[in-house]
């Protein structure tokens, strides 16, 4: 089933390659659509979690943990639903990308792979790579929380720690790309990490009953959950199975909120080190990022470290044992009611994307 790759910038078309040669990102040249009305939530097949929606995805099934169909759950003091991304083999939402982008690797040979992450990607990326039987390097910050580590290492992955920013563990990923060391199983590049995210998106939909919320918010880092949950949306209308995207709102890291200041000229002053999931300063889909705030009358929004501390403080006092990049979101959803974006009474789903469990 291997599906080339095109260029949205040049419409260069590939078999295969990390990016294109002009430097942007590159997609799946064909995106399957189902072509029956959408079936009745209780024909689909839960027992094969994300690939029940085999007929959206541009992958096969080859590698799979039972990832997908995490709860959807009310939070009646955010007055909205949550979706538990953390509820997953792994502990974060990243094992939707895993699941496809490994299952690709599977399809085209691959031997080895190589990601680049602050740990949650990481770790789904070393866990599903031992699930398939392709040895694994996993380039992480020096500073990478002991749990995360411990789970690539215990996946049998190899830990590559780089010194400075977020950003030198990136170049340093892509160097031993160029070098040829492995296949780039990156979830801020490769488009098969962001169909297995779209997933979230499908599911949302079927759990309502082909109903579709007036919003949904998740953090922004890379745009992984984000774009995931635009493209699964859209993908939804495309094929008649529901009949609007919801408007997508995203949570940003004070000191680290590029496509924040893109939309609104300025972010909070300070730096927020506790969502250290999403310290991103320059996502490389971030004009895919601000296209999808653009067509669904989208937001962003970028927080405070001692805003997201008391967002954690109140989650975990309702039960909900997160990872503290995770209280962006519903932190999000608070300041959105607070300047307007949303009404009191809207229907809103909150993506909380990381387990309490991974320090």
């Amino acid at each position: 089933m291997t599906t080339a790759l095109r260029c949205r910038d040049c419409s260069a078309i590939y078999e295969d390659r990390w990016r294109c040669s002009c430097g942007a990102p590159l997609d799946f040249a064909e995106r399957p659509l189902p072509d029956s009305p959408a079936p009745p939530r209780h024909e689909l097949d839960r027992d094969r979690g994300l690939w029940a929606f085999e007929a959206f995805l541009p992958v096969a099934r080859a590698v799979t943990l039972g990832e997908g169909w995490t709860p959807l759950v009310s939070a009646q003091a955010w007055d909205a639903t949550f979706k538990l991304e953390y509820v997953f083999p792994t502990g974060s939402f990243k094992d939707r990308g895993a699941a496809t982008t490994l299952s690709r690797a599977v399809e085209l040979g691959v031997d080895t792979v190589v990601e680049d992450s602050s740990g949650n990607a990481g770790a789904a990326v070393a866990t599903y790579a031992a699930r398939a039987g392709v040895e694994a390097e996993i380039y992480v910050p020096a500073g990478v929380k002991e749990s995360k580590l411990r789970a690539i290492e215990r996946a049998g992955a190899t830990p590559v720690r780089v010194e400075g920013t977020r950003e030198d563990v990136t170049a340093a990923c892509v160097a031993a790309v160029e070098r040829g060391d492995g296949w780039y199983a990156s979830h801020a590049w490769n488009p098969a990490f962001f169909a297995g995210t779209a997933t979230m998106a499908l599911e949302i939909a079927a759990q309502r009953g082909w109903d579709v919320p007036d919003a949904v918010v998740t953090p922004l880092g890379h745009g992984t959950l984000f774009l995931g949950a635009y493209r699964g949306f859209r993908a939804l209308v495309e094929a008649g199975w529901t009949d609007r995207i919801p408007r997508l709102l995203g949570a940003q890291a004070a000191g680290y909120a590029p496509v924040a200041e893109a939309v609104h000229g300025s972010s909070p002053d300070g730096t927020n080190e506790v969502a250290d999931g999403i310290q991103i300063r320059d996502p490389v889909q971030r004009a895919a990022i601000l296209e999808a705030i653009d067509d669904t009358d989208g937001d962003v929004v970028a927080l405070s470290e001692t805003t997201v501390e008391r967002e954690l403080d109140a989650l975990h006092g309702h039960g909900f044992y997160t990872e503290p990049t995770c209280a962006v979101a519903p932190a999000a959803l608070r300041t959105f009611r607070e300047r307007g974006v949303l009404d009191r009474g809207d229907d809103v789903v909150v993506a909380l994307t990381g387990s309490g469990l991974k320090g």
